[in-house]
């Protein structure tokens, strides 16, 4: 249940748009991992309990076309975009061979080609193709290319566990998503900073609720990778994790049962919170719902009526071993979600 942003629609720039925000919105992902050894894989051992909230200025590496439209021009309605070969998803990398880094130097290029033909290099399914689109102009002489694009995102979500031997952290249990395309967003770069939360939209039967919050200015890292199964990066320098030690469950240990929800949802803190795991599913590496929860502490339902946006990543503890994470919300039973197994989830923080 990612609270990733909400987006604004954002501007459109001739024809080209964009959103430059994505909230650590409401939705949900994760995803599991086999019964490996924890020393494979570079799986820590042992790891920091997380919880806290942190807020993620996310750039991409590259500007996302996230919706073709057509415009009106000479007497009929047009999308270059789409004749020139663009599609949605496409992650456009260069223009007429120069790298382009965002919205702005891709309007730029638009808005001053006079009519001429554009060459995207833009990455499709892992491959790179070039693509050719002939701008045209709007009803006010604008040239434009018919596509809405998106080039950077922001949001709050929740760490799930530091790694003090290697000053790696975990968070969110699933990826940071284009909300339009759902694709995985590229990473170019990203700063994590200290989030604060002031107050909780609570959840209702069909409507996820939401941690609001702000960012401040201490900034905590970088993401260094953007995963399907969640975010990893580097703790700066004079950054002391204060969480208690774990062990990291094996996906075999976790059982139907007791367990333990930590996450912030207010100014007091990282708090404890009970919950029952209901369900094991799968212990898939492909899959994003390797187990479901059940939130049974009455503080957690009366605040927040049970999971909301924003708790994508609060470390979810059983036995006094890492469990996993929290990563969805079910809209017609809010009090419930999936997970991500701890084990999982760490083994997708390698090449």
């Amino acid at each position: 249940m990612k609270k990733f942003v909400k987006p604004h629609r954002g501007v459109k720039v001739a024809g080209i748009t964009k959103n430059a925000a994505v909230a650590l919105c409401a939705a949900v992902l994760l995803n599991g991992a086999p019964l490996f050894a924890a020393a494979e894989n570079n799986i820590p051992k042992t790891v920091s309990l997380g919880g806290q909230s942190f807020g993620v200025k996310f750039f991409n590496d590259g500007i996302i076309v996230t919706e073709l439209e057509a415009f009106y021009s000479n007497g009929k309605y047009v999308c270059p975009a789409e004749v020139g070969g663009l599609q949605e998803g496409d992650i456009i990398k260069k223009v007429n061979g120069s790298p382009v880094k965002n919205n702005e130097e891709l309007q730029q290029a638009t808005f001053g080609c006079g009519g001429d033909p554009i060459k995207f290099n833009v990455e499709r399914g892992g491959k790179e193709l070039v693509k050719t689109v002939i701008p045209k102009k709007n009803t006010v002489g604008v040239y434009l290319l018919g596509a809405w694009v998106r080039d950077s995102c922001a949001g709050i979500g929740t760490v799930t566990y530091y790694d003090k031997s290697t000053g790696i952290f975990a968070a969110l249990g699933h990826g940071i998503c284009d909300k339009d395309t759902g694709s995985l967003m590229p990473l170019g770069n990203a700063e994590v900073v200290r989030a604060d939360i002031g107050s909780v939209t609570k959840s209702s039967a069909g409507k996820a609720g939401s941690l609001n919050g702000y960012f401040t200015d201490t900034k905590l890292g970088r993401l260094t990778r953007n995963t399907d199964c969640g975010v990893f990066g580097t703790i700066d320098s004079g950054i002391k994790p204060d969480g208690v030690t774990l062990e990291l469950a094996q996906n075999g240990e976790i059982k139907p049962g007791k367990a333990q929800l930590y996450t912030t949802i207010n100014d007091e803190g990282v708090g404890c919170y009970e919950i029952e795991i209901t369900q094991i599913r799968n212990t898939d590496p492909d899959s994003n719902e390797n187990f479901v929860i059940k939130v049974t502490d009455e503080k957690l339902l009366d605040e927040c009526g049970g999971i909301v946006q924003g708790m994508s990543g609060s470390p979810i503890v059983q036995d006094g071993k890492l469990a996993g994470a929290v990563t969805h919300v079910f809209l017609n039973n809010t009090d419930q979600g999936y997970a991500i197994t701890a084990q999982n989830m760490a083994s997708n923080n390698h090449d």
